[in-house]
Formats: C-alpha cells, sequence, structure tokens
C-alpha cells in the first residue's frame, strides 16, 4: 500500500512531535511544520530513517508565509492526504478586565486564523480530488468556558464551530473533518500560557495524573485509519482524575 502524506502544524513539540512520531511508524509520509528550525531539523533527522519526511518553517500567523511555504511544496509533496491543525498557544490567565491584548492577538492569531491559513493553503488539493482528511485540535477549552479563560476559550470555541462548518461545506468533496477537544495535556502549554514561569507550569499539573502528546497521537492515529465508510466526527479526551473544565480531582 502506497503511503499517505500527513501534514502536521506544530509538529516541534508535545502533540504534534508526538503524532509525528506515531505517524512516521504507521504508513505516512509527513510535511513537519513549526517555527523553530533547529527541533524541525532534529526530529526530521530521528525520523527519516522510517519514513519520508518533508519540513516547513514558518508561523502560521503570517498568511502569506504560510501560503508561500505549502505552496514550495515539491510535486512529490503537494497531494497532501491528512492535514492536522494542532499549532495552538494559550498566553495568559487574567479576568477580562485586566487581559492583555498582545495576548488575545496572540492567541486569536494562532489558534483561528493560523488554523484557517493552513486550511485554505492545503484545501485546493483536497477539493480537487475529492479526499482528504482535517484533524482540528481544539480543547475541552472550547466546550466549557471557565474562569480567566475568557479569550482562549473563545478562540477554541471558534475551533469547534470551524470544525463543524468544514465537515458541513467539504461533505460535497469526499473530505473528512474531525475534531479532537483534549483537558489537561502535559506539553509546553502551561510553561508559554504561564510565561516561562515553571513554578506556575508544574502545579497545573500536580496531583493528578495528566494526558500526554502520545495519548492525543493515538487518538489522531484512530481517527485517519478508519474505513472510507466513517469519520470520528467529535472527541472529547480527559485524564481519569479530570471530570470537567473546572473539576478536578487531586491526590
Amino acid at each position: 500500500m502506497s503511503k499517505r502524506i500527513a501534514l502536521i502544524t506544530g509538529a516541534t513539540s508535545g502533540i504534534g512531535e508526538a503524532t509525528a512520531r506515531l505517524l512516521a511508524v504507521n504508513n505516512f509520509d509527513l510535511i513537519l511544520c513549526g517555527r523553530r528550525k533547529d527541533r524541525l531539523q532534529k526530529l526530521s533527522v530521528e525520523l527519516e530513517s522510517l519514513t519520508r519526511i518533508h519540513t516547513l518553517s514558518f508561523d502560521v500567523r503570517d498568511q502569506n508565509e504560510t501560503t508561500q511555504q505549502i505552496a514550495s511544496l515539491p510535486v512529490a509533496w503537494k497531494n497532501i492526504d491528512v492535514l492536522i491543525n494542532n499549532a495552538g498557544n494559550a498566553h495568559g490567565l487574567d479576568p477580562i478586565q485586566q487581559g492583555s491584548v498582545e495576548d488575545w492577538d496572540a492567541m486569536l492569531d494562532i489558534n483561528v486564523k493560523g488554523l484557517l491559513y493552513v486550511t485554505k493553503a492545503v484545501l485546493p488539493v483536497m477539493v480537487a480530488h475529492n479526499h482528504g482528511h482535517i484533524i482540528n485540535i481544539g480543547s475541552i477549552a472550547g466546550k466549557e468556558v471557565y474562569a480567566n479563560g475568557n479569550v482562549y476559550c473563545a478562540s477554541k470555541f471558534a475551533v469547534d464551530a470551524l470544525t463543524k462548518g468544514m465537515r458541513i461545506d467539504l461533505n460535497a468533496h469526499n473530505i473528512k473533518v474531525t475534531g479532537i477537544h483534549p483537558g489537561m495535556v502535559e506539553t509546553e502549554f502551561s510553561l508559554v500560557r504561564f510565561k516561562g514561569d515553571t513554578d506556575k507550569a508544574v502545579k497545573v499539573y500536580s496531583g493528578l495524573t495528566p494526558l500526554r502528546g502520545e495519548d492525543i497521537a493515538d487518538l489522531i492515529l484512530f481517527a485517519v485509519t478508519r474505513p472510507a465508510h466513517v469519520v470520528v466526527a467529535d472527541l472529547v479526551v480527559l485524564p481519569t482524575a479530570q471530570a470537567s473544565a473546572t473539576v478536578v480531582k487531586r491526590q
């Protein structure tokens, strides 16, 4: 069986990196995307003995750069079968009246507009071939709003709405669309949210066993390997210790 091509944004850490490692050993060729060239190169070297790897370094917030980078793919890489919109971020955890406009812009530009820019660049080939699968990584924050989550939650509610809208609009083109919405996953997420404050980041996961990037990668692999007539539309996944966005059992 010929390998399918999967493009993964945010491939240099966390869920994206775990997904790259898993798909590399499960019959996928990979286009790895991220801002950090050194990490992209390191991951590429690690995985190139397992499958074909192509890397693209760009910031999803920059529409022109995103469009140009994806358009630059060699002919052998243009027929993308699976798009995994994983790049995302949280900045700050403040009540709305104290929120930073810079933080708001970062979350909306990456989580919403960045997802749209990448999708728009990839879709023409999928539509032309009447084939493809888009995986959007959302969050429990896109299902429930919590205190001080305001704009981050809004950005992830937007991801949920866009996922549903894509599924409707692309239905006529035989393109599957899946939303995966994790609860607490221990990645660099909290370190970014708290602007490098390690103590605060560690406390987020203290007293419980959070999800790992590998857990979400497993679900992505499951979704993209269903039979042609099956689409996993919407998945919410939580660590056992978490019952909702705000209810968590800590030891």
